[in-house]
């Protein structure tokens, strides 16, 4: 079996599912660079401290390594700094090792060990070109990119605007290779119980932050009840925005329950209880994973243009609806189509779309990956 080795921030919800479904077919070590607390949860936008509820380390192999950096984060370059990864590489033999992009220094350090010992290291992340970028950044990024990416022997994309991305900066198309995001699919579905018949229920997921726009649901709501269109309306999150959603929801006379912070054990039971999700982000919702979740559940989903996950989860008229970017009139007749849906044939599409999107094709993308860079030479 190959040997593969891994390197995260830290334990990730969305990443366990993928290392489970990889350590069934490799010899599989996962690496993690910083052990997040409650408090530094709720400082990256969660609003609330909190431990993931769910076990996110059985299933493979893993090991934390020192953090000597003097303000430990995931959310700053320096927050993790592990020159321990070094000597890891080196005593594991690896086949082939995997980050998830550059923008901590532990990556820094896993990348280059890996070229010092002939060891082809992948790149898995998820940006996409639509992402906002201040002038000069963008101009930075030019300049820059072409040499970082050569840190790199292969890239795993997760969907078509990641691809895009990667291409951009100058992945070459016989290096790229389809890793796609995914969640636990088969727990979601099986935690779920669709509660009720068919109605107008309307979800949102998500930290209550100005770039996921939960006001544009309510806003859209509000519309759909003038409209004579009647939904009822729940939103699962905390955050910055929830004083302010809530005296736009009064205001505006919208039926709506806030659920607060909901831990991943719950998730599956709040989609049950939907029969549709929205997402009306910005681009620098990189790709939107609650819709995979939701999409899990049986469940469509509406979204802006700017949300990474679109191009591939969402088909117009079949898994969900596609809105321009703050468009709130675009949003409610987005919403208004969707719950128009046969549930039936809607949980058919869904179900046969999340058979691509899934922890066994993400681990089966890295392995191909690995075995068809095993002895190529690196780019330069």
């Amino acid at each position: 079996m190959p040997r593969i080795g891994f390197l995260i921030s830290h334990p990730i919800q969305y990443y366990t599912p993928i290392f489970r479904a990889l350590a069934t077919r490799c010899d599989l070590t996962v690496f993690f660079a910083h052990r997040q607390t409650a408090e530094q949860q709720a400082q990256i936008g969660y609003g609330v401290a909190f431990d993931w509820d769910v076990d996110l380390l059985s299933g493979y192999e893993s090991h934390f390594l020192t953090n000597v950096s003097r303000q430990p984060s995931t959310s700053r370059f320096g927050g993790c700094n592990t020159p321990e990864i070094a000597d890891r590489i080196t005593e594991g033999r690896f086949d082939a090792f995997v980050v998830p992009g550059w923008s901590l220094r532990s990556y820094w350090q896993a990348a280059r060990a890996c070229r010092r010992q002939g060891v082809p290291v992948m790149v898995r992340g998820d940006s996409q070109l639509g992402s906002p970028r201040r002038a000069m950044l963008r101009l930075a990024k030019e300049l820059a990119f072409s040499q970082v990416m050569k840190l790199f022997d292969g890239y795993l994309y997760v969907g078509q605007r990641n691809r895009a991305y990667l291409e951009h900066y100058g992945a070459p198309a016989d290096r790229l290779f389809f890793s796609p995001h995914c969640v636990d699919n088969d727990a979601f579905r099986s935690a779920s119980q669709r509660n009720g018949e068919k109605g107008r229920r309307v979800l949102f997921v998500g930290r209550l932050v100005p770039y996921k726009r939960p006001m544009a649901v309510v806003a859209a709501a509000a519309r759909l009840m003038a409209a004579g269109r009647p939904i009822e309306l729940t939103i699962a999150g905390a955050g910055d925005l929830e004083g302010s959603l809530k005296e736009a929801v009064r205001a505006a006379r919208v039926s709506a329950n806030f659920l607060g912070f909901i831990n991943q054990s719950r998730l599956p039971q709040v989609y049950g209880n939907a029969d549709v999700l929205v997402l009306p982000s910005g681009a620098e919702e990189t790709w939107g994973l609650v819709v995979n979740e939701a999409m899990a559940c049986g469940v469509p989903a509406v979204v802006s243009d700017a949300v990474g996950c679109g191009p591939d989860l969402v088909e117009p008229g079949v898994t969900g609806e596609i809105t321009p970017l703050d468009d709130v009139p675009a949003v409610a007749v987005g919403i208004d189509r969707v719950l128009g849906f046969d549930p039936t044939i809607a949980r058919r599409h869904l179900a046969e779309r999340m058979t691509v999107y899934s922890p066994t094709r993400a681990a089966e993308g890295i392995l191909e990956a690995g075995a068809a860079l095993a002895g190529r030479t690196r780019l330069r």
